[in-house]
């Protein structure tokens, strides 16, 4: 068994995640997100879809790049 690193729990089916070049042990996706996921630059939810990314920022979708001066972004062509 392997403890959870955001949560502590201890629990049999734990995973490992690998990303930048670092290991992470998590007992569910909820906590994975919570850890690794990027924060919208906007409105600061966790993006856990493909999302925006420009000039460096994150954003979970085109209407709050927008608002963030992006006018490229769309959510539809």
């Amino acid at each position: 068994m392997a403890k959870c690193e955001v949560c502590g729990n201890d629990y049999d089916k734990s995973f490992e995640v690998r990303a930048a070049g670092k290991s992470h042990v998590f007992d569910s996706l909820e906590c994975a997100i919570h850890a690794l996921a990027p924060i919208c630059d906007h409105c600061s939810c966790k993006i856990i879809g493909h999302g925006i990314e420009s000039d460096g920022m994150f954003f979970c979708c085109a209407n709050c790049a927008k608002h963030a001066g992006v006018t490229q972004a769309r959510d539809r062509i």
